[in-house]
């Protein structure tokens, strides 16, 4: 079959992308990014994309782009890319039903918290706020609700005292570039699926794989 041609969706830096490319470099993960993908034309992570001799494409919002325009092009996009999976990397817009129906089961997310708690934006200063002792990251596949889709494996910490939102940031993503490539690597190698709601892995119904900080 060869290589898993992929694509990776950024709207920032993409340290995840960036994650992803070396797991491909050093054999984690059976696949390429055949495309990275940003809503925003001044995105760093496609500065770091070129230099890596990755085909890069932007889709920024114009006036009277509605959600569903910017799912058709978005699709259009990744078709002839010939991506055969979607990583979503710090995509910062909310996806539109019918691209989701249509790329449903070949679509990831990594989202920083440890999901079902703490859906949507600012999650590690809404766990600071909360005073919870524990903070992670989730790779999940993507569904119409945001943030809902059945997870695969997650990443989890320990909260440190006084620690502010710059630094458990910082520990969270660690944690997701961990993670991330590895949830990868079982998709391309054809270990990991989503069947009738369940997250499958060599062929066996599982609950979200759990990595600890430092583990």
């Amino acid at each position: 079959m060869g290589p898993l041609p992929f694509a990776v969706l950024i709207s920032g830096r993409g340290s995840n992308m960036l994650a992803l490319e070396r797991a491909t470099r050093d054999g984690r993960i059976d696949g390429r990014i055949v495309s990275v993908v940003s809503d925003r034309a001044n995105a760093a992570g496609l500065d770091a994309a070129r230099e890596l001799g990755l085909e890069t494409a932007v889709l920024e919002h114009r006036p009277g782009m509605d959600r569903a325009e910017h799912g058709r092009r978005l699709s259009a996009i990744l078709e002839r890319s010939g991506a055969q999976l979607v990583a979503l990397a710090g995509y910062m817009r909310i996806l539109d039903v019918d691209f989701v129906r249509k790329w449903q089961r070949r679509l990831l997310n990594i989202h920083p918290s440890l999901l079902p708690a703490y859906r949507g934006l600012h999650t590690h200063r809404r766990v600071l706020e909360a005073g919870e002792g524990h903070h992670g990251c989730t790779v999940h596949f993507v569904v119409e609700e945001l943030d809902a889709g059945p997870a695969v494996i997650q990443g989890r910490l320990t909260v440190r005292p006084g620690e502010d939102e710059e630094r458990l940031s910082a520990r969270v993503q660690r944690l997701e570039h961990i993670i991330y490539p590895r949830a990868v690597g079982w998709f391309a190698a054809g270990r990991l699926a989503w069947r009738g709601g369940d997250v499958v892995l060599d062929g066996q119904v599982r609950v979200p794989d759990l990595v600890e900080e430092d583990a």
